[in-house]
């Protein structure tokens, strides 16, 4: 089936290998999350139009082999009246049905088969959808960022040694503020993780004091 063929490449697809190879990643992902969007539409619907049609399947299966049991029914009824011309032609219809309910039998199967490839076919794609649409926004800031440090890089390059030396003091001081503005902060978060050890630590004392009472409570 086409449409699961196209279902197993765009999950088989490797996001990043796609962005490492694309011109335009940012085009690109935007691109993939779209036709995986598409696809999964066309899967929903391929799934709800192929379980309709095994029900109908189902239900045909049914009444043929309701119709089978009938006729069989019906030559039995003709023989007790000792009719045996009737009797035959019953059993010939009821063995149409039979041969018929055969055949919806086999079409059941292939159908029931069809609707789980179909379910795992979708299973996938939305698994590969999250993953996809997970990653999307992370590789376009990379990507964004890739690219800020190349242009930076090319325009630090045709500045040359013809860039004004103050401009470039004050730019480093600016970075030690930053930088030394970061490590402060990282400080506080470092304070803020013990005194969050601590606390989960005395959480747990204080549960171990409650059960052991309980315990205690119990065995009084």
């Amino acid at each position: 089936m086409a449409l699961l063929e196209r279902v197993a490449t765009l999950v088989r697809a490797n996001l990043n290998d796609l962005v490492d190879k694309a011109e335009d990643p940012e085009k690109m992902i935007k691109q993939v999350i779209l036709d995986m969007r598409n696809q999964l539409l066309q899967v929903k619907t391929q799934v709800a139009i192929s379980i309709a049609d095994q029900h109908v399947l189902e239900k045909k299966l049914v009444e043929a082999e309701e119709n089978e049991r009938q006729w069989m029914h019906r030559a039995e009824l003709a023989l007790d009246k000792k009719d045996d011309a009737l009797a035959r032609a019953a059993v010939e219809r009821s063995m149409s049905y039979r041969t018929t309910a055969a055949s919806f039998r086999q079409q059941v199967e292939d159908q029931r088969s069809q609707v789980d490839n179909l379910k795992s076919a979708l299973l996938r794609l939305q698994q590969k959808m999250a993953e996809a649409e997970s990653k999307s926004d992370m590789l376009l800031a990379q990507h964004r960022r890739a690219r800020a440090l190349g242009k930076a890089t090319e325009a630090s390059n045709a500045m040359g040694d013809s860039a004004n030396a103050a401009a470039f003091d004050r730019m480093k001081s600016k970075v030690r503020r930053h930088e030394a503005t970061a490590e402060a902060h990282a400080d506080l978060g470092s304070s803020d993780d013990v005194n969050a050890k601590f606390a989960a630590m005395e959480k747990q004392e204080e549960i171990d004091r409650l059960l052991n009472e309980m315990k205690s409570k119990r065995n009084a």
